[in-house]
């Protein structure tokens, strides 16, 4: 019934990668490490993330005619994602400025560029391509109303994630749609605003959960994640590894979540298989470079 496991709707960026001994601050220059240059963004980062896990994967977003938009394309295309909804110009390929602390922990600025004119027009012309799909996932590093219309292009019985990041509220139909929703703290706060002031992580899933979505999952770093329906809640043990660069790793979860989920899997179980893909992506540089294939998780 379905061509595709997953379609990613969303951005394609090249990621400029600095190491750094600590993240400068206000008026603060500090010195780095070469830069390097890899493939990321949210969107092409989960495309590949599921195609290196097995699951049959397109990618419905828009890069510059450029140098980067060419290594994307060829990314994408080497990890065995379907690149006919990727649109080519319009406006520079977008870029993240990203520094990277000896920790592992990263920071990032994004300059949106072709990721912007992703519009609801294409999104309709690419809704043969959303009909085809089993799970349809999602971020907010593309235009909302571009998210929007994937919902309303999506087939009956097909299945909608989405990771609201960078976080902002969203209307009643994009939540409604939503199983599950992912969210950090940080998105969880943006998203529920005032109500989850000093809340625990099972309040800010119930006060989700209330908004609209069928399900949600709360990510929580080292200590794991937490995931919650109509049916209760439960806690997803971390993965303890030596972390490396963190990079690109809330991609991997939500990529091979969106996929298990597509299989049958329970939410719990998904949650628990996306913990150990985003442990091994942690203990290896870079984003799209660092996600493994599913034999590489079984050894895990």
């Amino acid at each position: 019934m379905y061509d595709y496991d997953l379609l990613v709707v969303g951005s394609a960026n090249a990621d400029l990668v600095i190491g750094v001994e600590r993240r400068p601050g206000a008026g603060e220059t500090v010195l780095g490490s070469d830069l390097a240059v890899h493939p990321g963004g949210k969107g092409a980062n989960q495309a590949v993330a599921a195609a290196r896990l097995g699951a049959r994967t397109a990618l419905l977003a828009r890069v510059g005619d450029d140098a980067h938009g060419g290594l994307l394309l060829d990314s994408q295309r080497s990890a065995g994602v379907d690149t006919a909804g990727v649109l080519v110009g319009g406006a520079p390929t977008g870029v993240a400025l990203i520094t990277v602390d000896p920790s592992g922990d990263n920071s990032i600025v994004v300059s949106p560029g072709a990721n912007g004119r992703l519009t609801p027009a294409d999104v309709r012309a690419a809704a043969g391509l959303v009909r085809a799909s089993r799970v349809v996932s999602a971020q907010l590093e593309i235009p909302l109303e571009s998210v929007v219309e994937a919902v309303r292009a999506l087939a009956e019985g097909s299945r909608f994630v989405l990771n609201p990041s960078p976080p902002r509220p969203l209307p009643d139909e994009v939540l409604a749609a939503c199983d599950p929703l992912i969210v950090n703290e940080h998105e969880a706060k943006v998203i529920l605003g005032d109500t989850a002031a000093g809340g625990t992580p099972d309040d800010w899933a119930r006060a989700l959960l209330a908004r609209g979505p069928r399900s949600v999952v709360v990510t929580l770093g080292a200590e794991g994640a937490l995931v919650a329906s109509a049916r209760g809640t439960a806690r997803i043990a971390a993965v303890r590894v030596d972390a490396v660069d963190t990079t690109g790793a809330g991609d991997a979860f939500t990529a091979a979540l969106a996929w298990r989920l597509g299989t049958g899997a329970p939410l719990a179980e998904a949650a628990a298989y996306a913990a150990q893909v985003g442990a091994v992506a942690v203990t290896r540089r870079g984003a799209q470079a660092s996600f493994p294939t599913a034999a590489e998780v079984d050894a895990l």
